[in-house]
């Protein structure tokens, strides 16, 4: 296999696995971790193999800010590396029951969540200080004053879902009740609009470095108009959606499912080492230069 023809084959498998990840989750639902775990770290191995394929192998060459560069647009995939277990998984349980008879598989669940948060941070800061270099240096900075408010709301999200749930459905079952304390729902509702604004947050910030790269010529116009469209279009349907409860209850809920706000980011790293792979990263942090056009075609 060429180098061209495994770079190609490498970015559609990329590509193609949150759709299928997504699919497989949502259709088929939860299946034994027998079956899942060994085919969820099988594609763990396929998708840094990939990586690696597309242009995450510069990391060997001695160039500092192509090394950089890899490794930030890598931090951005790793959360769907993890997320892609959910294709196993299935959603959440939609019953106390079910959720304490796979109380174990839904505290990885959202561990997992918590790793892919912490990366993604990592990923938008990485952007930051090369986008910085590049001379931009307000976009950046409220993309990552953004997403560092995020992230340490969406991980307290994901712990209650998680662990404090989890504890509260156990304690359900083993005391014999069928109704939870008073204190619950107000506990409930404070953690929806936790909810509400970091899921906001990832999208806002997701628009803000966008608009970063497209200023420095990083991003065409048509992928960053792309972005910018379905960051404005999920950032208003999940604002709407605290207020409008009924009317965008569905699209709210949707634009919040954990792993999607991540999708954009995932897509900016797959595309950012695409171009990184093809070299066109060369110039990328030369001082005083016109931005070249490219990072993502």
């Amino acid at each position: 296999m060429t180098s061209r023809t495994s770079k190609l084959t490498s970015y559609i498998y990329l590509l193609l696995v949150p759709i299928v990840a997504a699919g497989l989750g949502f259709g088929v639902g939860h299946v034994s971790y027998k079956f899942y775990l060994p085919i969820w770290l099988f594609n763990v191995f396929l998708m840094t193999l990939a990586s690696w394929s597309l242009g995450l192998n510069v990391i060997n060459r001695k160039n500092a800010g192509g090394k950089q560069l890899a490794l930030t647009a890598f931090f951005l995939i790793i959360p769907w590396i993890l997320i892609s277990m959910f294709a196993g998984l299935g959603p959440p349980p939609e019953t106390a029951a079910e959720w304490t008879a796979t109380a174990k598989e839904q505290q990885v669940r959202y561990f997992m969540l918590v790793i892919g948060g912490v990366f993604v941070c990592f990923g938008f800061v990485g952007l930051r200080q090369s986008l910085k270099l590049k001379g931009e240096n307000f976009y950046s900075l409220l993309s990552v004053t953004a997403i560092l408010i995020a992230i340490p709301l969406f991980i307290l999200n994901m712990l209650y879902w998680g662990f404090y749930l989890t504890e509260l459905f156990n304690f359900q079952a083993s005391s014999n009740t069928s109704s939870f304390p008073d204190w619950v729902q107000p506990v409930r509702q404070l953690f929806g609009l936790v909810s509400v604004t970091e899921v906001a947050l990832t999208y806002l910030a997701t628009f803000l470095i966008v608009l970063a790269m497209r200023k420095t010529g990083w991003l065409s116009k048509a992928s960053s108009a792309v972005y910018f469209l379905f960051s404005l279009l999920a950032f208003t349907t999940i604002i709407l959606s605290a207020f409008l409860t009924e009317t965008f209850k569905i699209p709210g809920f949707a634009v919040s499912i954990p792993a999607f706000p991540f999708l954009m980011p995932y897509f900016i790293g797959v595309n950012a080492l695409r171009d990184i792979g093809n070299n066109k990263w060369n110039n990328l942090h030369k001082l005083n230069q016109q931005p070249t056009g490219g990072f993502v075609q």
